[in-house]
């Protein structure tokens, strides 16, 4: 949510900013919230007015009954009993005009970066930077549901009679290697200086209107039936939730964390893409990284959180690249964002494994979330990154490493986290 100002003071801006996202129909809303915004400070300066009226009217009863001038203290109390009826019609105002203004500042999209590149969706997204060799092997690589399914590591079947499509059943050495690819991530981000946390996974929707827009809330979220919570889609939901109506000290920034959580997602409109295994699911697993940090700062750390996904898959020996969001593509409270992309080398091409986004004030202003500085309270800035989110990851994992005889091999940073096994082999 930007701030109110901005369209006070430059409207054209706004709309500038809604022209490069490509969603024209929004451009009506900066004019309306205006027009709503110049109601509500109107009614707004009229109350405070009639508050002093009332106050300077109820000091003078005291002095005309002190005079017993009886008629004209009686008079006084009725210009008061007017002013308060008046009150009363423009308080009941001001709440309705804020709901809308409200309603309408969440449509309107964050202002985004300066150098976020221009485009109408994801076909126009920049890529920056590889790291890592892509190789396509001499041998066809299988699918990953072949190659769990040859370690006797996955169950599809079962999950479709207990939960039907989009879930699964991992065992064995695949689930042993699943829990040490997020096992690793949170000690890779421990060592980095992180905070490890493990937050609720529910969330009421005070919080989840908070950190994302309505769109992706509808597309994303499962709602409890009879109950004000929410499965959380990804753990940043919860952490960024963590700071609601808060005011921190600025000398204890930045705030540093990485959590681990299941994720829950509807997945609306993604059926049909890689339908067979586990790329698209219902739940998954996932390490994830939050900042809390000073304006000024934020830029630093976005570049900081990304750098962390890039060397985590490089210490895997798994190459990526980097892909910057273009302004189409970017969520409407998204300032700036960047996905990391694994090498598939059976699609010989690189997919999503994780997103690192800049969100400005956004969450902030909607949460509450401040800082207390020597010149007074401002909101925080707060960005997030994924670590690791599997079974994607898990999937970029066996395609890479993969052997042409089936066997699986273990990089050296992850074999503590097999019991010191340095190979998987196929068992049928």
């Amino acid at each position: 949510m930007i701030d109110i100002r901005l369209i006070r003071e430059n409207p054209e801006l706004v709309k500038e900013n809604i022209k490069k996202k490509f969603q024209e129909e929004k451009l009506p809303l900066v004019d309306q919230v205006k027009a709503l915004d110049e109601d509500y400070r109107a009614k707004k300066t009229l109350a405070d007015k009639l508050r002093g009226d009332k106050n300077r009217i109820s000091k003078e009863i005291g002095g005309h009954m002190a005079k017993k001038e009886i008629d004209q203290a009686n008079e006084c109390k009725a210009r008061v009993v007017e002013i308060n009826k008046e009150l009363e019609d423009l308080e009941a105002e001001e709440v309705v005009l804020e709901k809308q203004i409200r309603d309408i500042m969440v449509v309107i999209p964050n202002i985004i970066d300066p150098s976020v590149p221009i485009g109408k969706d994801d076909s126009e997204n920049v890529e920056l930077e590889r790291y890592g060799q892509a190789l396509v092997p001499d041998f066809e690589v299988p699918h990953h549901i072949d190659i769990m399914e040859s370690v006797l590591g996955v169950d599809l079947d079962s999950s479709r009679n207990t939960s039907g499509h989009g879930f699964y059943y991992l065992q064995g050495d695949i689930a042993r290697l699943h829990s040490a690819l997020t096992s690793y991530a949170r000690d890779f981000m421990i060592d980095r200086g992180y905070v490890y946390h493990i937050p609720p996974f529910m969330i009421r929707s005070d919080v989840v209107t908070g950190v994302m827009s309505f769109k992706e809330m509808e597309d994303m979220m499962y709602k409890i039936e009879g109950e004000d919570l929410y499965l959380i889609g990804t753990s940043e939901h919860s952490m960024i939730g963590k700071f609601i109506n808060t005011i921190t000290d600025e000398e204890a920034l930045p705030l540093k964390l990485t959590s681990y959580s299941p994720c829950f997602r509807k997945e609306v409109g993604a059926h049909g893409i890689e339908e067979r295994g586990v790329y698209r699911v219902h739940q998954f697993e996932k390490q994830e990284m939050v900042i809390i940090c000073k304006p000024e700062e934020s830029m630093d750390f976005y570049d900081q959180l990304w750098k962390n996904s890039v060397d985590y898959f490089v210490s895997l020996e798994i190459p990526v690249r980097t892909l910057e969001c273009c302004s189409g593509d970017l969520a409407d409270l998204k300032v700036k964002s960047v996905d990391v992309e694994a090498w598939s080398p059976r699609q010989e091409k690189y997919f999503e494994v994780g997103s690192c986004s800049n969100l400005g004030d956004a969450q902030a202003r909607r949460l509450g979330i401040r800082i207390r500085g020597k010149d007074g309270n401002y909101f925080a800035h707060t960005l997030n990154n994924t670590v690791v989110a599997t079974p994607r990851a898990l999937i970029a994992f066996l395609e890479n490493m993969v052997q042409e005889d089936g066997s699986i091999r273990i990089p050296k940073v992850l074999q503590a986290y097999m019991g010191g096994k340095e190979v998987l082999l196929p068992k049928k």
